[in-house]
Formats: C-alpha cells, structure tokens, sequence
C-alpha cells in the first residue's frame, strides 16, 4: 500500500476535503488511475467535487513529486502514487491494465557505455507488455 496521505501530511500539504479525497482514492497498491477515474471515485465520496479540481490536484500532486504521471501507447495518462520506490510497469496490451513490478537487478547498468551516446544517464523507465490473465481466459 502506498503511503501518500501520511506523505502529504508530512509536507504540510493543506488538506482541504477535495484534496483529502483525491489523495484516498490514489492511496494503494497498482493504483494506475486516469484523472476521470480519478474524478469519479472522488464523486462518490464527496458529490459536490468538481473535474477542474481534481484536476488541479493531480497535478499539483505530480509537480510535488508525490504522483507518477503514466503515459503508456496511446491510452489516458494515467496516475501513480508509487513515486518514492522505483519501479517499473507491466501492462496489457488489450486491456490497458498495469501493475507495477519490481525486477531485481541495475537497468541503468545494463546499457552499454557504447549504447550511452555521451549521455549521462540519470533514470530508466521500463514498459513490459503482454496479456493479463483475465484478457487471456477471454
């Protein structure tokens, strides 16, 4: 589980019952959530919570380095509130669905000084692909 409402409080982060709320509905473990998603759990919760605000919180959120924003294909940026452990993302290739992962060894190691171009390599992102089981059986 992640912990994103103990690491917003922490910062002083003020939070109002909008911002509360969105920060519950991010708070977990595979949380891969796009900001509608985002909004309609927050809706549920708290029905007088506007798009523009969940929104603004998501981005906030991002910009505080507490949120992953997720770009994977061609789909809806997606939300992630496993910012402070590295990880990587396995995702269906039918469905859309992600799950972090957390293989063992150094990606950033694993590229060749011949295969670095001059760059000083500070970060790696890895997208797996494939099918999740419930796509299978369909």
């Amino acid at each position: 589980m992640s912990d994103l409402l103990e690491r917003l409080r922490g910062r002083g982060w003020r939070m109002t019952a909008q911002r509360r709320v969105v920060a519950e509905v991010l708070d977990g473990e595979h949380v891969h959530l796009t900001a509608d998603e985002v909004h309609a759990r927050a809706v549920a919760k708290l029905p007088e919570i506007s798009r523009a605000t969940v929104y603004n919180t998501l981005g906030e959120l991002v910009s505080l380095g507490e949120v992953l924003e997720v770009a994977t294909d061609k789909r809806a940026k997606r939300y992630d509130p496993n910012a402070h452990r590295p990880h990587h993302h396995l995702v269906c290739a039918r469905c859309g669905a992600i799950r972090d992962v957390h293989p063992t060894g150094n990606p950033l190691a694993d590229l060749p000084d011949t295969e670095r171009f001059g760059f000083s390599v500070s970060d790696v992102e890895v997208t797996y692909r494939g099918v999740c089981p419930n796509c299978a059986a369909a």
